[in-house]
């Protein structure tokens, strides 16, 4: 299995960004998949999850700004990432928890 995460950049505060992950293989919908992330001398957080189903959770940080959600069908999951702030600024990477495979990572950079 391979993550391959993509969507991050530079954006200004109070700014959108969407982040997308793919997986190769076929465990793709029988798995959880989350979003983590890790800022520069900080430990790596998760911000996300979604369910088989579709169930959601979230860190208390981004709740009501970030949603992820998943495609079965194109073995996919999104991180819509809204009013963002410089604190959401972090190294994100998307997790199949079956199996326990990572993504690559993509900068998310929120500055002015």
């Amino acid at each position: 299995v391979q993550l391959q995460a993509s969507g991050g950049g530079l954006v200004q505060p109070g700014g959108s960004l969407r982040l997308s992950c793919v997986a190769s293989g076929s465990i793709f919908s029988i798995s959880i998949m989350d979003w983590y992330r890790q800022a520069p001398g900080k430990q790596r957080e998760r911000v996300a999850t979604v369910l088989r189903g579709g169930s959601t959770s979230y860190a208390d940080s981004v709740k009501g700004r970030f949603t992820i959600s998943r495609d079965n069908a194109k073995n996919t999951v999104h991180l819509q990432m809204n009013s963002l702030k410089p604190e959401d600024t972090a190294v994100y990477s998307c997790h199949m928890v079956v199996g326990n495979y990572w993504g690559q990572g993509t900068q998310v950079t929120v500055s002015s």
